[in-house]
């Protein structure tokens, strides 16, 4: 959570990690109601340190890891499954399944999306099949779905709505029309009645009400999933224009105006904002393990105490012909390779090796696939980015 002032300068800021559970090998989910018990945290520890009383915030903004799904009753409030989070693999057949019945260039056409496990609709519809009674309460109209900013936007104001970013992300939401799709909604058996409203990203959502830490009226201004905020905070605004985030995973945008491109080098078209917040589109090229890699080798290899210990142990390392490679697929790879069933692999180990080389082959990786992306967006668009 941070804090900003009129001039958009930060004056405070609060952080906290929160679960992340494996139910089985390729499976990620998070609790929806720990994270918002940590927002709800983060708001008062951020709005303390920067000496504010609560009632002189001005406005909201929410940006959140986009595809993750959360569903939830509309009479209770409570979730009725974890979040099945982006990165979760679990619903690979349905995505086969989806191919064989020849849906791929339709889902493609509408969406700009291929069809993987990373996008929302089928997370939704494995919610509404498995989770007990889910797809008679979703028919009867008593659940309510969306990715976290819905969900954290409900929690807010009690308001049922998303925006254009998060919803393009689903495999539901035609970016052409900005609607949502009467097929791709029956071809996943999705009843609308649990999407929220779509609104542009840059609009007034709501107002807070009975959140416990904030007092109620404080308006909801603006939403965006976190890929296309970073692309609009890092002034990527115009045609042409491109940035590479690095945290959880890798994401290359690159703005393409009001052109809907449809990659032929195993990107993404993806929507995003212009200058003044309308709608907007974009290349995006997602690679799934970025910083995640290091969080592993920091949590399950014990390799470090804190991610910022690995600049010094591998600058110690005397062999620079190291032939190490380090794969991350730890759930598959995404762009352009789009392959869900890879996993991660290290090659290239002797009885020297040690673990800062295999901590320097891991960071490496991240520059590595971070490279494939730049490559397949500059075929797509036949010229050199002239910046990132």
């Amino acid at each position: 959570v941070f804090c900003f002032d009129e001039k958009g300068k930060v004056i405070s800021s609060a952080y906290r990690e929160f679960t992340q559970h494996f139910p089985k090998p390729g499976w990620v989910e998070h609790d929806a109601e720990e994270i918002w018990a940590g927002i709800k945290f983060l708001l008062q520890d951020a709005i303390n340190k920067a000496d504010l009383d609560a009632k002189d915030a001005i406005g909201i903004g929410i940006t959140n890891q986009r595809e993750t799904v959360v569903v939830w009753e509309k009479s209770t409030g409570k979730p009725i499954h974890r979040a099945i989070v982006w990165q979760c693999r679990r619903t690979t057949d349905i995505c086969n399944k989806l191919k064989a019945d020849g849906h791929e260039d339709m889902i493609r056409s509408k969406t700009g999306l291929v069809v993987d496990a990373y996008f929302s609709g089928t997370k939704l519809a494995w919610i509404l099949d498995q989770a007990p009674s889910a797809r008679n309460l979703a028919e009867r109209g008593r659940l309510a779905a969306g990715t976290m900013d819905s969900w954290l936007l409900y929690k807010l104001t009690g308001e049922h709505k998303t925006e254009y970013t998060n919803a393009s992300r689903t495999m539901l939401f035609n970016i052409q029309t900005l609607k949502w799709d009467e097929e791709l909604l029956s071809v996943l058996r999705v009843p609308a009645s649990v999407l929220p409203e779509v609104q542009p990203s840059c609009s007034p959502f709501g107002k807070t009400k009975d959140t416990g830490v904030l007092p109620d009226g404080i308006p909801v201004l603006a939403m965006a999933g976190d890929q296309q905020a970073a692309l609009f905070g890092q002034l990527c605004t115009e045609p042409g224009q491109a940035k590479n985030t690095y945290g959880t995973g890798c994401f290359l945008l690159f703005h393409t105006g009001d052109k809907f491109l449809i990659s032929k080098s195993g990107l993404l078209t993806t929507l995003a904002c212009d200058k003044t917040g309308n709608v907007a589109y974009a290349l995006e090229g997602s690679v799934f393990i970025g910083g995640a890699v290091v969080q592993w080798l920091r949590d399950y290899m014990k390799f470090f105490a804190n991610a910022s210990e690995t600049q010094q142990l591998v600058t110690n390392i005397d062999n620079e012909d190291d032939e190490i490679v380090f794969v991350p697929a730890f759930v598959g790879l995404g762009a352009p390779h789009w392959d869900m069933k890879a996993r991660g692999a290290i090659f290239g180990i002797t009885r020297d090796t040690s673990p800062a080389r295999i901590t320097r082959a891991a960071l490496k990786s991240i520059a590595l696939q971070s490279a494939d992306l730049v490559h397949a967006m500059e075929t797509d668009t036949g010229e050199s980015l002239p910046f990132l």
